[in-house]
């Protein structure tokens, strides 16, 4: 014998009592897991918990909680509660939009949800260029006065963002109140991270990393939990909004640079009431980050004469909320379409409630057409995203595939000649569940128009999908993507 009797009896009877644990273990978590998630999300989760207990158990303790914490919950719904009151009694901060009576239910739902209003007279400009919006940001940037308040999922300090940054330094020097959040994880992961931050500590910016992971100092939290939102507000009277992050279009990553790939993106300059309700989703994240509260943006005030005549709304989502605002709004909208449903987003995993609004609208004869890219940045999202694909050319959707090594990064839809969307907010279960998303409401053909000539151009440069091709792929690409898909629902 390689070991005596009795060690091997200890041995035996730590197996056996480690074996009742483990069943312990599925039994109480058959409980509490399904608990206010998703049965597709609940069933992976179970399924991983019974085939390896310890593991499961402890991938559940760390990524398995998708809500902030209790103090960061209490301030939204304090800042939600303000902000109602304020907008209540203000008749300026309403809307006389008289377009289709789904759309004014649609704003009613955000509004009750996210707590800020339809407004009227917003001027909307679309930047499809990736530079251009840089440079459109640093422009607005050297005009500021009061102001700058700014929040992005990425920042870097390189060749592209230099002058940007440099005109936020310039504006902190001469006394011009400067305020920049970016997601500490997002951030960290980018090449120059450390350069970054050292250019900021020896400037005037006040800045805070976004939902930091430090465990010495005691900030914890679930792992996976990004702030994803892109916003900067000049003043009170410029904004900017939409899918690209502060960093140069390779992503500082050498890789990318040889083969070519760069990121596609979208963002809009707003002016009008608009720009305050995205101040107040900033002053928000602001709060939660500094504790100190931006009080006098939390306010709508009328800024006339107004300088367009878009209306429009601010729709925040993400784990502070309870709601999943972004995908009650995606689902009413879509189901609410009649002609016709344009969707760009750079990760479509949509949960079911999401994939049977779009193909029961393409059943109904609704023109349904989707832009991915041909080729994703990230593997188990791209895989989980391909193997959607059968279901939706089936219903009638035409997929566009963007032409590779190009990652189409922009996240919009249009609804008939009613609605666009756009922000930061994808398709997919993190984006509903574990991201703090933005997403801004604009109403009326003008706008939607401007869209629809970003979605041309996407379409020249695309190759449609088509069912037979799909459905020829090798057996292997398809166990890949359904074991992918398979991970996107462990939430």
């Amino acid at each position: 014998m390689l070991f005596p009797f009795p060690f091997g009896q200890e041995w035996t009877w730590l197996l056996t009592v480690w074996a009742i644990v483990e069943v312990g273990l599925r039994i109480v978590l058959l409980g509490v897991i399904p608990g206010n998630r998703r049965p597709t999300t609940a069933m992976a989760w179970l399924l991983t918990v019974f085939l390896v207990p310890s593991v499961g158990f402890i991938l559940f303790l760390l990524f398995g909680n998708f809500r902030l914490s209790k103090r960061r919950r209490q301030q939204q719904e304090d800042v939600n509660r303000r902000v109602r009151a304020v907008t209540d009694g203000l008749a300026e901060a309403g809307s006389e939009y008289a377009g289709p009576e789904w759309v004014t239910s649609a704003g009613e739902l955000n509004r009750r949800l996210g707590s800020l209003p339809m407004v009227d007279g917003n001027k909307v400009e679309l930047i499809p260029g990736y530079e251009e919006s840089i440079k459109a940001m640093t422009e607005a940037i050297k005009g500021a006065k009061n102001y700058v308040n700014a929040e992005f999922y990425i920042m870097s300090s390189d060749f592209l963002t230099n002058d940007l940054l440099t005109e936020l330094e310039k504006a902190a020097d001469r006394g011009v109140t400067v305020r920049l959040l970016f997601d500490h994880i997002g951030t960290l992961r980018i090449k120059g991270y450390r350069r970054l931050i050292r250019r900021l500590r020896a400037s005037q910016v006040q800045w805070k990393r976004m939902l930091p992971l430090l465990p010495i100092h005691g900030q914890w939290r679930r792992p996976d939990l990004r702030n994803h939102r892109k916003i900067m507000v000049i003043d009170g009277e410029i904004a900017f909004t939409g899918s690209q992050n502060l960093i140069e279009p390779s992503y500082n990553n050498p890789k990318h640079r040889k083969v070519g790939r760069k990121w596609v993106e979208l963002m809009s300059r707003l002016e009008g009431p608009i720009v305050s309700t995205l101040n107040v989703v900033f002053a928000t994240d602001w709060l939660s980050e500094t504790d100190e509260s931006l009080e006098d943006q939390l306010r709508l005030p009328t800024q006339p004469p107004p300088p367009g005549n878009v209306t429009a709304q601010v729709v925040p989502s993400g784990p502070g909320f309870a709601t999943e605002n972004n995908l009650r709004l995606f689902n009413t909208l879509i189901y609410s379409a009649q002609h016709r449903i344009s969707i760009c987003s750079p990760y479509f995993v949509p949960d079911d409630s999401l994939l049977y609004a779009i193909t029961t609208a393409a059943q109904r004869g609704v023109d349904v057409e989707l832009f991915v890219s041909e080729k994703g940045d990230q593997f188990l999202v791209h895989h989980a995203q391909r193997s959607y694909y059968e279901a939706l050319l089936e219903a009638g959707v035409r997929i566009y595939l963007y032409r590779a090594p190009y990652v189409l990064h922009a996240k919009h839809f249009t609804i008939d000649d009613e609605v666009a969307v756009l922000g930061s907010s994808n398709m997919d279960m993190r984006s509903f569940s574990l991201n703090m998303e933005v997403s801004v409401m604009l109403l009326g053909a003008e706008t939607v128009n401007l869209m629809r000539s970003v979605e041309s151009t996407y379409r020249e440069v695309s190759r449609e999908l088509m069912l037979d091709d799909w459905m020829d792929r090798p057996p292997l690409a398809k166990y890949v993507d359904n074991v992918a898909r398979l991970t996107a629902t462990l939430q």
